[in-house]
């Protein structure tokens, strides 16, 4: 559906069941389910989907090492259970979205004899957990085989490791998906449409004041039920509906650093499970690059959070400590930070206390915001969110039941293993961009290649795999609106790759003005933009 008949559809005065605001993960997946469920839906997103914090994650689909650690330690029931809905998700997320998620041995080198035993046993736990889910058990490493897997760790006092799996996904892609799935489903879905105030009658919210943040236009938009679903933003959500509303969100940021592919073994990661002030430390293969992560310091609310200099100091630190290579300020290709939302729930008895899974909280209006949890458990949120609106709400949903468990995400349902040979052989792609088109589009692959085919075949950057075509297809089929949605979500180019990013803009600009019409005002308007994201934080 184009951006002008998703707006249509949105201005014609009609109410529909849901509201949904925040089109990160979590509402996203609201809205899929409740499409799913035969709902009628309508999701805006003030900027683009996942531009916030769903896009700046450390990209793994985890029940949550760290989690379970603190449940066995403290007997704590919240972070069990957190740990054993991750790992149902897990395996529920890799089976749906088989083109945007991937399992991933993780190793983590242990450095005291002592620690053995106890790691080992936490993972082996880790794997009862997810019982017939499991998607590889863990074993002991030999100090041998901890260097054969990954040659760059520091050797010097290596006593062994352990192995052991977990997922990994795509998470802009996947929000993208997850919204496209719901519009599939009859959902209308929007970008870059801002709410400015919350509408009632008779003191319940039925609908919200939004502006178009292109073009300045402002309509009110009809719903039987409000869904607040805008991650480290809901408190202002919240207070538009009432201005005396305790606050329920702080919230910390986490940085990534992207170095050369040389850093990180194609196939394997690496978990360092505590460092010197007791965080976790990655270093993951991703997109044929290294990730490194993360940071985690208390931070202003912002939509597009600056990474510090400490904290990327931080990070290079310990990426020396742990490995035989000397890294610098100058190979860093990208770096880019994300707030993490903490939540606190306003009926606990102890509200200092922040909470570890998710809350929905109701409003006395009857706004819904759904906050906290994390990533992987995104579809459980949704789930539990759409089962209170029906609980709660006089709606009528043709499939009551939570339909998503078993609905393939755009792009997986037809997704075969081989497809990217497929690619290969019928359109004589190079290898890395057959690879690269299947992994990102799954069974949507061969439409871009079929533009490809037209005449944009050609790369946007000599050292990525990244196709003129993908341009043309995000706009066209995948509501970018934007230059730097399509570098930044659409594509992974400006998340992996600073200088190339830059270089590829002004083809990007040309091929969206020719598309989309844009007149001189708006070509200067977006090369500003995507100058002061690429600059300041993505």
């Amino acid at each position: 559906m184009g951006r002008q008949q998703s707006l249509a559809q949105l201005k014609d005065n009609c109410i529909f069941d849901l509201l949904v605001i925040g089109g990160g993960a979590t509402g996203c997946g609201v809205a899929l389910d409740a499409a799913s469920r035969g709902l009628s839906v309508a999701l805006i997103e003030k900027n683009d989907f996942s531009e916030g914090t769903s896009s700046r994650s450390t990209k793994l689909a985890h029940g949550g090492v760290r989690y379970l650690e603190m449940a066995v330690k403290k007997l704590d029931r919240v972070q069990y259970n957190l740990v054993r809905d991750g790992l149902r998700e897990r395996h529920i997320l890799l089976k749906n979205a088989p083109h945007l998620s991937n399992r991933l041995a993780l190793v983590t080198p242990l450095y005291r004899w002592i620690d053995i035993p106890y790691v080992f046993s936490g993972l082996k736990l880790y794997d009862m957990l997810a019982g017939k889910r499991n998607i590889g058990h863990s074993r002991l490493l030999s100090r041998k085989e901890v260097l054969r897997r990954f040659p760059t760790v520091k050797a010097e006092g290596l006593k062994a490791g352990v192995l052991y799996y977990d997922g990994q996904f795509h998470d802009a892609r996947l929000v993208l998906a997850l919204a496209l799935t719901a519009e599939q489903h009859g959902a209308t879905i929007i970008n870059h449409v801002a709410v400015s105030g919350i509408i009632k009658e008779n003191g319940k919210a039925t609908g919200a004041k939004v502006t178009d943040s292109l073009n300045g236009e402002t309509w009110q938009l009809n719903a039987k039920v409000v869904i607040n679903a805008t991650g480290p933003f809901a408190d202002q959500i919240r207070m538009m509906d009432n201005p005396a509303a305790t606050k329920i969100l702080s919230a910390s940021s986490g940085i990534h650093i992207v170095l050369d592919k040389r850093f990180a073994p194609p196939d394997t990661g690496l978990m360092i499970p505590e460092t010197e002030d007791g965080r976790v430390l990655f270093v993951l293969p991703w997109e044929n690059h290294a990730l490194i992560g993360t940071t985690d310091e208390p931070a202003e609310i912002s939509e597009h959070p600056r990474p510090l200099e400490t904290e990327i100091d931080y990070l290079l630190r310990h990426v020396t400590r742990y490995f035989n290579l000397q890294v610098e300020k100058s190979d860093i290709k990208a770096v880019w930070s994300g707030l993490r939302p903490l939540v606190s729930d306003p009926k606990a008895i102890d509200t200092a206390q922040l909470a570890r899974d998710h809350i929905i909280e109701e409003s006395d209006s009857g706004l819904l915001t759904i906050a906290g949890g994390k990533w992987t458990t995104y579809r459980k949120m949704a789930l539990d969110t759409v089962d209170h609106v029906l609980k709660r709400f006089d709606l009528f949903a043709p499939q009551s039941s939570c339909q998503t468990e078993q609905l393939p995400i755009r792009g997986g349902a037809e997704y075969s293993e081989n497809g990217n040979l497929e690619l290969r052989d019928k359109y004589g792609f190079d290898a890395d961009v057959a690879t690269y088109l299947h992994r990102t589009y799954g069974d949507q692959a061969k439409l871009v290649a079929q533009l490809a085919a037209e005449g944009y075949g050609a790369r946007l950057s000599e050292k990525h795999p990244v196709l003129e075509a993908e341009v043309l297809y995000a706009v066209r089929f995948e509501l970018a609106e934007r230059v730097i949605d399509v570098l930044a979500r659409r594509m992974s180019l400006a998340l992996l790759d600073t200088k190339a990013t830059r270089q590829a803009v002004p083809r990007v600009l040309k091929l969206m003005t020719d598309e989309l019409g844009w007149d001189q005002k708006r070509i200067e308007e977006e090369t500003l933009l995507v100058e002061k994201r690429l600059t300041e934080a993505l």
